[in-house]
């Protein structure tokens, strides 16, 4: 997201036109979760859009549509993988990963159907898979086969960490209504690539999101000291301040490893003035 309505007045100029939304965003943020493309496939021209608001050296993290994914199951896809990977192509090297999000009823039995799946994509693009069946975090030898067919197409298996969330119950509405939408699951934190990719879900209390967040801060200082290029996404219920808390998350890591680039400074809300 780049548009979220909590952030307008606030962290982004509003009213924005369009074509200059995610430039704002990108002020805050170097990589964006490319959530919209699940719904529909957007056209060429709206990403060429995307792409000249941001740098070469943005991440887009894009999500497959969910009739790739749960509707069809990976099968009989062709026609839409195509349109899907020609409408991305304006992305170039901001296409950091398709992001394969399969529903929680795609289990160990599926794993040949996802095995099939990857071989067949081209390899000008990298991807990552989201599963969310517990037998795949709760049975070693469900876990160690994903695992398998992931390294032979160098793809990434991300964690959605929502340990932190599920720890105490909920306490505002937007923390009810994520209590019903959000997996909960054992915890993840190992990377199969040199592109590991962390999803993160903390609390509407910015104190108890940073308190969950702390195992993330050692272990992704361990893959850049290692030499890898991870990208972490840091989330709330309602989102509100995620771009703030990504900014000290990412300043936390780079205390430890100061060679870690900073993130670029934010457009003014407000022009600044003399008066």
């Amino acid at each position: 997201m780049w548009t979220h309505k909590a952030w307008q007045g606030r962290l982004l100029p509003h009213p924005l036109p369009t074509q200059e939304r995610l430039r704002h965003y990108a002020g805050w943020c170097d990589a964006v979760e490319g959530n919209t493309t699940f719904y529909a496939t957007p056209t060429p021209d709206t990403v060429a859009v995307w792409a000249r608001q941001t740098s070469p050296d943005f991440r887009f993290v894009v999500k497959l549509p969910k009739l790739v994914t749960h509707e069809r199951r990976l099968t009989d896809v062709n026609a839409p993988m195509r349109a899907f990977l020609d409408a991305i192509e304006p992305l170039g090297p901001r296409a950091h990963a398709l992001w394969v999000q399969l529903p929680g009823s795609f289990g160990p039995a599926d794993v040949p159907t996802l095995a099939r799946f990857l071989r067949r994509l081209p390899d000008t693009h990298r991807c990552a898979v989201e599963v969310r069946h517990p037998a795949f975090f709760t049975d070693p030898r469900a876990g160690r086969e994903l695992e398998s067919v992931l390294a032979a197409v160098d793809a990434e298996w991300i964690p959605f960490d929502t340990t932190a969330f599920f720890a105490d119950p909920p306490t505002s509405d937007a923390e009810r209504d994520a209590w019903t939408k959000k997996p909960r699951l054992p915890l993840r934190t190992a990377a199969l690539t040199d592109r590991p990719i962390v999803r993160y879900l903390g609390r509407d209390d910015p104190d108890r999101t940073v308190e969950g967040w702390r195992r993330w801060l050692d272990i992704t200082a361990g893959w850049l000291r290692e030499g890898r290029s991870p990208t972490v996404f840091i989330h709330t219920p309602d989102n509100a301040d995620a771009p703030t808390l990504a900014r000290r998350f990412h300043d936390e890591v780079r205390a430890r490893v100061p060679t870690l680039a900073p993130l670029p400074e934010p457009i003014p809300v407000e022009p600044t003035t003399l008066f």
